[in-house]
């Protein structure tokens, strides 16, 4: 088990089997996509990126390869298969990478490039299995406290599973490891600002309150048959908890889960108009085209009342984190920064794909976690897949 401040994450270059040939050649519909998204998002993915105009249709090219090669690199690579992501080259341009721990010899598949590490996906999920039935297996009271253990999840980026704690708090997650009986060999223990919290203080992105005191964001427009709604954090309030966007009483909150997870959809009234858009808090909004969820490494803006409109990276996929009300797990960590209020609100792509909506982070005493090094950030999003199934909800797009 290692034990960090830093979120080092680079792999030795002695484990690159190979280096795929570059991303083929842009095609015309790769170009269109670029043409696509809108300035602003253009100004965002620059800002808080540093991915230039003339560099989006090369990574829209490479958002799409991850998509389509994700199932067949899992198929190839069987019981060897340690993930996937997409990762920035030295020059800027991106590229997909995807991990086996088995003596594969050098190849490519289909233009990813493949890396050998130690541990199989397989064999780090059953760590971060372990270390969920040692959560749930907690006796309050009896059992070691958890306080100051933020989140862990499965990192196919660095192949470990990594704790996420407040500073100082590293005892306590090794405690937790041992307790739990996974591989300390397959952990990582880090250390970073903040404390893990839920961000309570509604187009999507925008504010709504909740019984006239709560202020939270909403993520995306929904229908259920007949009936209008919208997606949002479980937290947020509970069943029947009334809403308010601008002063005016639009609905209530029809169903929730929290803690375990943290979703929630609230019913509106039938005069009110659904948008299939996210405020870009500049004066205009963003197109939702759908909900295809994107890969580790993948660029992500998100939406809310609190800090408006942010983008960064997916950086870990199905965390679980320690709030104080209780775990959650399934979650989505990007670093785009967040702060308390930007709950429930938008998460997605540059593609105008939604992908959840805003959870937690380690949020500073500022209210939130934008003065954290990016590399620190966790800023946590429960997936907007699972809501819709779960509630029989359809998403409204444009």
């Amino acid at each position: 088990m290692s034990v960090s401040k830093s979120n080092a994450r680079g792999f030795a270059r002695a484990s690159v089997f190979c280096v795929a040939a570059a991303v083929a050649t842009l095609s015309s519909g790769a170009a269109f996509a670029a043409d696509e998204v809108s300035p602003e998002l253009k100004f965002a993915m620059q800002r808080d990126l540093g991915i230039f105009p003339g560099q989006i249709a090369q990574y829209l090219q490479t958002e799409k390869l991850a998509r389509t090669q994700a199932a067949a690199i899992e198929r190839d690579l069987g019981s060897q298969f340690a993930g996937s992501w997409i990762e920035r080259n030295a020059d800027g341009s991106f590229k997909v990478v995807a991990a086996t721990a088995g003596a594969r010899k050098a190849s490519a598949i289909g233009g990813v490039e493949l890396r050998s590490v130690r541990h199989s996906l397989k064999q780090l999920q059953n760590s971060m299995a372990q270390l969920d039935a040692a959560s749930n297996a907690r006796v309050k009271g009896i059992s070691k406290p958890l306080d100051g253990v933020q989140s862990w999840y499965v990192d196919p980026v660095s192949n470990a599973v990594v704790v996420r704690v407040d500073q100082g708090a590293s005892e306590r997650a090794v405690d937790f490891v041992a307790v739990s009986g996974a591989d300390a060999g397959a952990v990582r223990i880090e250390e970073v600002p903040g404390t893990l919290q839920t961000s309570v203080n509604v187009l999507g992105g925008i504010e709504y309150s909740i019984n006239n005191a709560t202020l939270c964001s909403v993520g995306f427009s929904v229908t259920r048959g007949a009936t209008k709604g919208f997606v949002t954090a479980g937290h947020c309030g509970g069943v029947g908890a009334i809403v308010r966007i601008g002063g005016t009483q639009v609905g209530s909150f029809a169903a929730r889960v929290f803690p375990g997870n943290d979703r929630a959809w609230v019913s509106v009234g039938s005069a009110h108009t659904l948008q299939g858009a996210v405020s870009n808090y500049s004066g205009g909004t963003i197109a939702i085209r759908g909900s295809a969820e994107a890969a580790i490494g993948a660029a992500v803006c998100r939406s809310g009342r609190t800090t408006g409109y942010r983008c960064g990276n997916i950086t870990a996929k199905n965390v679980t984190a320690n709030y104080a009300e209780g775990a959650v797990r399934g979650l989505t960590q990007g670093n785009a920064c967040m702060g308390r209020g930007d709950s429930g609100g938008s998460w997605f792509t540059s593609a105008g794909q939604a992908q959840g909506v805003m959870s937690g982070g380690n949020v500073q005493s500022n209210g939130n976690n934008c003065g954290i090094p990016a590399s620190q950030r966790s800023s946590l999003f429960e997936r907007v897949g699972p809501i819709l199934s779960q509630y029989g909800l359809s998403l409204v797009t444009s």
